[in-house]
């Protein structure tokens, strides 16, 4: 009985259990109600923030290559720790809404071109230096140049021309875009001393924590930043760890047996069994992150279109959905956008699984019938290989000879990713259309991770920007979904659920659209009982 109360004191304190279901419960147990109503009141008080303690995270997407320039991360664990010490002007709140970081609020012209960010008062970066408006332009300036391989690039490259003025720093674009300030908040575009251009590895910005050391590959540890602009009300930890843990069955070992307080990328075949241990709880948002595989539609066999279709037809999205996601996800449609998006336009047909149309489109290819190699690891995303296999088995009901080729986790997001023309990879989503599209499929994008460059794409993409009527706005996105569906490189079988595991020893937790672990955010906005 002891183990069951405990369990339902940590739900309590999850957030997860109500006083009536708490004690409805106790009184089933034979726990009477003077002591379910004590025992509740104790839980609850728990939920109020502590200060002190470590917070240890156990993290899939790390490697040995892993760097702290802010321009490269690509994968979780540099985000994870690039969230601790690094800020950026403004961020995207959980309910979807602009909340200011290093700056305290921003405008923009009539015609959405010109956007003006005042920067917050007495704001300083952890070596102490104040930060200025110079130091925002500064890193914009970096990240607009394409030796610096920004995954920003895409996003930036609009800027035509900006100016620090006293506390202001004020951008200019060429075409007018209402979603600047939520372009701005892309966590590449972490605000650094002078930009970052004289040592942006140096970890050195306005966050609530401050690196302390760092195994790429392995861990990287914290403290809190005593001058933090943030206040009390967050930053809860006295130290906090990222641990890399690559292999889905150690992180979740290390979750259970109390070596990591949080896990990310909980598999889902195992989310059920595991939210039913006492002393943890699994916690799912669905939002705009999905699971694919992606094609570079200018390297052969992939430039011939009929080859394309006749592989996105052949997947099997339902059965991929019901195996793989185990109900935590739902189906995709070969476009990155899904309902959670604002102007998403359902009314475009779902492509469906046809076994006889994938057959006729590879026969029109003209394909020779060699190995078609498909690149996937276990670090892709949860599942990947099982997913890949999946794949593989109706291509080949299909006539298609697709070959799975199972590479090593650590150098999958430098070697394979973005360099071999046909692999299996993962979008966290962002937080707009116009984000998305422009860090991934924008021709100057250095994210243009099928090598979608079309003239008419960009064209509409600049158009959609400037266009201030939601209506017209709509229409336009509608046709670069269409477009994108049946000519891209992408082949998206599913729209994932985040899924972390947390410790009921952590308190605050509340599950983010935006991204895992609260948007990597756990460690500012969660405290320990």
């Amino acid at each position: 009985m002891n183990d069951q109360l405990e369990y339902m004191a940590g739900r309590v304190t999850a957030g997860k259990m109500t006083r009536r279901e708490f004690m409805g419960k106790a009184a089933a147990l034979g726990v009477s109600a003077a002591m379910a109503s004590t025992m509740f009141a104790d839980a609850a008080r728990a939920a109020s923030p502590v200060k002190g303690g470590t917070l240890r995270i156990g993290v899939q997407g790390g490697e040995s290559t892993n760097s702290q320039d802010p321009a490269l991360w690509a994968s979780d664990v540099p985000i994870a720790g690039g969230r601790q010490w690094g800020e950026t002007l403004v961020e995207v709140g959980p309910d979807g809404q602009l909340e200011g970081l290093v700056a305290e609020s921003w405008e923009g012209t009539a015609d959405a071109k010109t956007w003006r960010f005042k920067i917050r008062q007495g704001i300083e970066f952890s070596n102490g230096k104040s930060v200025t408006a110079e130091d925002v332009m500064r890193t914009m300036e970096r990240h607009t140049n394409e030796d610096s391989q920004s995954g920003a690039l895409g996003i930036v490259k609009g800027i035509e021309s900006m100016k620090a003025d006293g506390d202001v720093f004020e951008l200019t674009l060429g075409v007018g875009n209402a979603d600047m300030p939520y372009l701005i908040a892309d966590y590449h575009l972490v605000i650094q001393p002078d930009g970052g251009f004289d040592n942006p590895t140096a970890a050195i910005s306005t966050g609530a924590y401050t690196l302390e050391s760092d195994e790429p590959g392995v861990r990287m540890t914290f403290k809190r930043n005593p001058n933090y602009w943030g206040g009390d009300d967050v930053a809860h930890y006295d130290t906090t760890e990222v641990i890399t843990l690559n292999d889905a069955t150690a992180r979740t070992a290390a979750l259970q047996s109390g070596q990591v307080d949080i896990i990310n990328r909980v598999e889902p075949k195992i989310a059920q069994l595991l939210d039913r241990a006492p002393n943890l709880a699994v916690r799912n948002v669905s939002g705009r992150g999905h699971y694919v595989f992606i094609m570079h539609v200018d390297t052969a066999p992939f430039d011939e279109n009929e080859l394309r279709l006749a592989l996105k037809y052949a997947i099997n999205r339902e059965e991929m959905v019901e195996k793989i996601l185990r109900g935590y996800g739902g189906v995709g449609n070969d476009f990155p956008i899904n309902a959670a998006y604002p102007l998403f336009d359902s009314s475009i047909a779902q492509r469906e699984h046809s076994l006889e149309k994938a057959a006729e489109h590879y026969k029109k290819s003209g394909h020779d019938g060699s190995p078609i190699i498909l690149r996937t690891a276990d670090g892709a995303f949860p599942g990947a290989v099982d997913a890949a296999a999946l794949f593989q088995q109706s291509a080949q009901a299909a006539g298609i000879p697709l070959e799975i080729k199972r590479e090593p986790n650590d150098g999958y997001w430098s070697e394979v990713w973005n360099k071999q023309p046909f692999c299996a990879s993962y979008w966290g989503g962002r937080p707009v259309q116009d984000q998305m599209y422009t860090t991934a499929y924008l021709s100057t994008a250095d994210w243009n991770d099928t090598r979608w460059k079309v003239a008419s794409f960009d064209e509409m993409l600049l158009s959609a920007r400037a266009e201030l009527d939601e209506a017209k706005r709509k229409a336009t996105y509608s046709q670069m979904g269409q477009m994108l569906r049946d000519e891209g490189g992408l082949i998206l079988p599913m729209f994932n659920d985040f899924i972390d595991a947390v410790s009921n020893t952590v308190q605050g937790y509340e599950p983010d659209p935006n991204g895992p672990v609260m948007n990597w955010y756990a460690f500012k906005k969660t405290w320990k009982a």
